[in-house]
């Protein structure tokens, strides 16, 4: 069974531009991590200071490295993290049937 992680990102008023730009440096090397098998970003039209990121892995141990690697502690760690009024995060496990 693979893990899913649905993540919420609610940036601070003014910083949007700040998580979108980590957002677009996070894709790219996060879709390239060994046991990494789907992350999008995602952000609502409505409301543009709220990002949404969908993400499956492999299993825990892949959740765990991925913010380990550096793209993810320079980018979402170090940048959009802390521009962040709200961040939820919450796991699920595929029904493989």
């Amino acid at each position: 069974m693979a893990l899913v992680l649905s993540a919420t990102w609610i940036a601070k008023p003014g910083e949007e531009q700040t998580v979108l730009e980590a957002l677009q440096n996070l894709a790219g090397p996060s879709r390239e991590e060994p046991g990494n098998l789907y992350y999008q970003a995602y952000q609502d039209p409505e409301e543009p200071g709220v990002f949404r990121i969908f993400e499956i892995y492999e299993d825990e141990d892949a959740v765990t490295a991925h913010t380990q690697y550096p793209h993810f502690v320079k980018w979402a760690a170090g940048q959009a993290i802390p521009a962040l009024e709200e961040r939820r995060r919450e796991f699920y496990q595929t029904l493989d049937f």
